[in-house]
């Protein structure tokens, strides 16, 4: 029985398989009056994936035997023999290339489990931009005109040049991994594209050292967990996202040096594997861990105002740290940080 969800499937003991019924007029082909492929897998997308990449094989393949026995007016003077288009028509009905929504999603489903929801957000939107250009194509029919073009509409919305880098890098991931699952015999048109990396990119000054104890000075005023986050970034270096999803198991105090283990868990992911590490707490750090550890409260974590659900809300504690920053901070401290 088909399933209503993908079309042209069925899912027979947990898996998905193809079927289409031979076309009356392509009958003698066939020795069976329907198509039935396993897609060796359970899982929903890529049996929509699949399903699709190979109805897409199997209309182009039905069209190039229609064609053999077409009436082609001009075929007589044609320049290419027609032998030739119909085994073009064939190759590339057997092509198994997926176009890029594909291949954005097979991105997302291999290299996106346990990632942010900025990983995703940020491919899909890199291959959206491309897709508002160029269109949605397979993945060899994009072009280095294709790539230029991409490389231009990107300057003119007043992206910086890191900003770019990202989006190209994102693209040729996405490419990347397509070319080696589905073995193809492509090129990357978005490799080697030229841009200027420096582009708009405005250096960041450090903060002057008494600027910063005049803000420590200020945690310390108030009994605060948002000011004890401050504190605690402000002598670790911690990105805000780290710092907020810290658990109280993260803190090691009765060490001879105590230190701050950074790990992922379930509800804080890492921005990359290398920023698992261990962070030594000095300062206004350790004022902060201290008390944090004495705390009876049911809470697994630090600051438990920012890990209420299922996930770090790491944008709430931004907004609250910046709102305070520009009543209590020096001038300029913003433009600097």
């Amino acid at each position: 029985m088909q399933t209503k969800s993908i079309p042209y499937t069925f899912s027979r003991a947990g898996y998905y398989y193809f079927t289409r019924r031979v076309p009356k007029d392509l009958a003698n082909h066939y020795s069976r009056p329907r198509i039935v492929e396993c897609l060796r897998t359970s899982s929903v997308r890529q049996a929509k994936m699949q399903a699709q990449q190979a109805n897409a094989r199997l209309e182009a393949y039905w069209a190039s035997l229609r064609v053999v026995h077409a009436s082609i007016p001009g075929s007589v003077s044609c320049l290419t023999p027609l032998e030739n288009l119909v085994s073009r028509a064939k190759t590339r009905g057997h092509n198994n290339q997926p176009d890029l929504k594909q291949a954005l999603q097979l991105y997302l489903d291999l290299k996106g489990k346990n990632r942010p929801k900025s990983f995703e957000a940020a491919a899909t939107r890199t291959c959206n931009y491309l897709i508002s250009i160029a269109g949605n194509k397979l993945l060899g029919d994009y072009s280095r005109s294709d790539a230029l073009k991409l490389r231009e509409w990107l300057i003119d919305r007043g992206l910086t040049g890191s900003n770019v880098t990202q989006n190209f890098s994102y693209l040729k991931a996405v490419f990347n991994l397509a070319v080696s699952e589905y073995a193809l015999d492509i090129t990357n048109s978005f490799v080697g594209v030229y841009h200027d990396r420096e582009a708009g990119v405005i250096r960041r000054q450090p903060i002057p050292m008494e600027d910063i104890k005049r803000v420590q000075a200020q945690c310390r005023k108030i009994d605060d967990d948002m000011l004890c986050l401050v504190a605690l970034l402000s002598d670790t270096g911690l990105r805000l996202a780290e710092g907020t999803g810290l658990l109280k198991t993260d803190l090691y105090l009765k060490n001879n040096v105590p230190f701050v283990r950074i790990q992922k868990h379930p509800r804080r992911c890492l921005k990359a594997r290398s920023s698992e590490r261990d962070v030594p707490l000095v300062g206004e750090a350790i004022w902060t861990a201290q008390p944090a550890l004495q705390d009876q409260s049911e809470s697994l974590f630090v600051f438990p105002r920012h890990n209420q659900s299922s996930t770090t809300v790491a944008n709430s504690a931004n907004a609250a740290v910046n709102k305070w920053l520009k009543r209590h901070a020096p001038a300029g401290w913003q433009k600097r940080s």
